[in-house]
């Protein structure tokens, strides 16, 4: 099923790329002169699928014509019917600018952003137009932002295996995929500065959601608002992302299991190999190289993680690594398979200067913590999350950003996490908002242009 049947499929979802009303566009073009034929001509060779010729004519119009809605909005609307959708991108997206061209021709490039499946674009672009504040514009700018969190849910489903007390055949997950850090969403107007740029051949990696085997009550467990062992297998997927997205020679995603859009998924037993190239198979037609999955153990005060090294174009198992430990062990422990992995995985620091410089956070358990509070927080602002499976809470991210007034990181967590407080309704915590905005204010803020987040 194509992106545009899926997003048709849905009630919520926006209507298609609006045509311009040509008769009042023709009547203003005239009167600037040759711009209303150059436009037909460009239409004409649409049709003709003579898409580099339409382009170089559009090319010579927006030279001379950029800063007018109404040929941004022919542009974009002749493109959009004629199925041109990437192109709509490429000549509005460096162009449009919400005060002098409004949310008409925005509400196109949205479109198109959603069409490409670019969800930080969309995103951002969703936020603009909402800081409008129309209420004529509200119906579909709500529509446009169910479309969107429609693909933070992947496209294809993932059978779980099933459980020893589960019906047979097992239970259906949808994965969500995390690109970036989770602490990075919402701050897409400063990406450039935190984010690497990294170029090359790229091996892909993405980190499964750990597994829960031999633990009694997990499908019951998941059900039920997250407990910190729960939070924890999503959040070491979370960190290795993150990790290895600040790596050169790797681009790295976390992949997390939701039941729909009721609560959070639980894996009984450990991933299979039929899992993971389910898995694989869903990774938005990128094939992945490698895949970690691994499991979490816990009986009273003694924990183990685990994790499995995957070769995907073999499907073999590569290498293993675990670790054991007690509460006052856990940041050694964690510390120590952090390293195994970046060491077997060859991972490497980026070059100063490019995006943050990675460093490890000072107490890895409670950085868990607050990565895991974070995609819950994400994924309710997204309404892909119950509100009520989500703990609106700041304490992770306040015991993080004070343990590590130095990490960026923990700081920009905390930053983050207010943001999607707010945008939930959540009461707002005095003190931690004090503490983000005195490191707001910090020259290290400054210095990475961090210092325009308002909270």
């Amino acid at each position: 099923m194509g992106i545009f049947d899926r997003l048709a499929a849905k009630k919520t979802t926006p209507e298609p790329i609006t045509p311009a009303p040509e008769p009042v566009v023709e009547k203003k073009l005239v009167v600037a002169g040759a711009i209303m034929p150059l436009l037909v001509a460009a239409r004409e060779k649409l049709k003709a699928n003579d898409l580099p010729g339409a382009m170089a004519i559009y090319e010579q119009v927006l030279a001379g014509a950029s800063d007018r809605s109404d040929v941004l909005m022919t542009i974009s609307a002749d493109l959009g019917t004629t199925g041109h959708v990437s192109e709509i991108i490429e000549l509005l997206a460096p162009r449009y600018d919400l005060e002098k061209h409004g949310a008409a021709a925005g509400f196109n490039l949205l479109q198109a952003y959603l069409a490409t499946r670019n969800t930080d674009a969309a995103q951002h672009l969703l936020d603009l137009l909402f800081s409008l504040q129309r209420p004529e514009l509200e119906a579909r700018l709500v529509g446009f932002s169910k479309a969107l969190s429609e693909l933070f849910i992947s496209d294809n489903e993932v059978s779980e295996a099933p459980a020893p007390n589960a019906p047979a055949g097992g239970q259906k997950i949808n994965l969500v995929s995390i690109s970036k850090p989770i602490w990075s969403y919402g701050l897409e107007a400063q990406h450039a500065a935190i984010l690497p740029q990294v170029d090359g051949k790229l091996r892909r990696v993405a980190f499964a959601q750990l597994s829960l085997p031999g633990m009694p009550g997990v499908m019951e467990s998941a059900a039920r608002p997250e407990d910190d062992n729960a939070r924890l297998t999503r959040a070491f997927a979370l960190w290795m992302a993150e990790t290895f997205s600040f790596s050169a020679g790797y681009e790295a995603i976390a992949a997390l299991g939701l039941m729909g859009q009721e609560h959070y998924a639980l894996f009984p037993v450990e991933w299979t190999a039929e899992n993971l190239r389910q898995l694989n198979e869903s990774s938005n037609g990128k094939a992945l190289d490698y895949i970690v999955a691994g499991w979490f153990r816990a009986h009273n005060n003694d924990f183990e993680l685990g994790v499995r090294i995957w070769e995907v174009k073999k499907f073999r198992e590569l290498k293993s690594f675990a670790v054991r430990f007690a509460p006052a062990t856990a940041n050694e422990a964690l510390l120590k398979i952090h390293g195994q992995l970046r060491t077997y995985m060859e991972w490497t620091a980026l070059p100063s200067g490019n995006g943050l410089s990675y460093e490890l956070p000072s107490d890895p358990f409670a950085y868990l913590q607050a990565l895991g509070a974070s995609i819950s927080l994400f994924l309710g602002e997204k309404a892909l999350l119950p509100v009520g499976h989500v703990r609106l809470e700041v304490a992770p991210f306040v015991h993080v950003a004070k343990a590590s007034p130095g990490n960026v990181r923990a700081q920009l967590a905390l930053v983050t996490a207010l943001q999607r407080l707010q945008a939930l309704g959540a009461p707002v915590d005095e003190e931690a908002l004090a503490l983000a905005r005195a490191w707001l204010a910090t020259e290290a803020a400054q210095a990475l242009g961090l210092s325009a987040i308002e909270l």
